[in-house]
């Protein structure tokens, strides 16, 4: 099974990671990626950019070394309510956005208060995305999770570097979430979240779970190029409104 994008990088600009935009395009290139989305961290996130950065975002060329670049945002939830970092205004703008829970950015909770947080940003239709759900840090109930993926059309991440580098002790959380997302029919997204260029379109690991539990292409977002601009179209986003 071959994927043919990643959705989720990170460039100098998220202050804690170590490549620039055109690296990160350029590796995408040598992995032979179709499509690439720069994902820096919302401002809540010490070192992360200003708003402006994302509203000025529409200077990058949509093709950069063959490669489609999405404009995005891994916006960082910052309450029990869901809410998260970004104003609406800045978010209609891109092309995509995800959202996740992160230690200094969010105060962490109980099982209900992460799951419930989570819930919440899923029912913003800004958030396309719920990026690393297993991280054990913030337990939660992937059934309700689940659910509120399918009822709010956001898809769940299975996220390479939890599995990897980062987040440790995710992998048995992460098995959980894709078994769950599997029986109910949740389409999920495999992402790199890439904090140098040279860890860009690596997919593997995630992708090795995923098809042990019985995923196929159709229900893996970033095994086609159509399908996700079918999904972010869905999801409203100007880029890929149909003319």
């Amino acid at each position: 099974m071959r994927l043919v994008a990643d959705l989720h990088t990170h460039s100098i600009a998220s202050g804690h990671a170590y490549s620039t935009i055109n690296e990160i395009a350029e590796a995408a290139a040598r992995k032979e990626l179709d499509m690439v989305a720069i994902t820096d961290h919302g401002p809540a996130m010490p070192g992360a950019p200003h708003a402006y950065y994302f509203g000025n975002l529409h200077v990058l060329p949509e093709i950069i070394c063959d490669v489609e670049v999405l404009k995005g945002v891994e916006a960082n939830i910052i309450d029990f309510e869901g809410n998260i970092d970004l104003p609406v205004e800045y978010l209609k703008k891109l092309d995509i956005v995800l959202a996740g829970l992160h230690a200094v950015c969010y105060p962490g909770g109980t099982k209900e208060q992460n799951t419930r947080a989570l819930i919440k940003a899923m029912e913003n239709p800004q958030v396309d995305i719920i990026v690393h759900p297993g991280n054990p840090a913030y337990p939660i109930d992937e059934y309700q999770i689940v659910k509120a993926a399918i009822e709010n059309n956001t898809v769940l991440e299975i996220n390479n570097s939890s599995l990897t580098v980062s987040r440790m002790g995710s992998c048995e959380n992460c098995l959980q979430i894709a078994r769950v997302a599997k029986e109910k029919g949740a389409r999920i997204v495999i992402g790199s979240d890439a904090h140098i260029s040279c860890d860009v379109g690596n997919l593997s690991t995630s992708l090795e779970m995923v098809m042990k539990v019985g995923f196929t292409e159709e229900e893996i977002l970033n095994t086609s190029v159509n399908s996700i601009k079918e999904y972010l179209r869905g999801k409203g986003r100007k880029r890929f409104a149909a003319h």
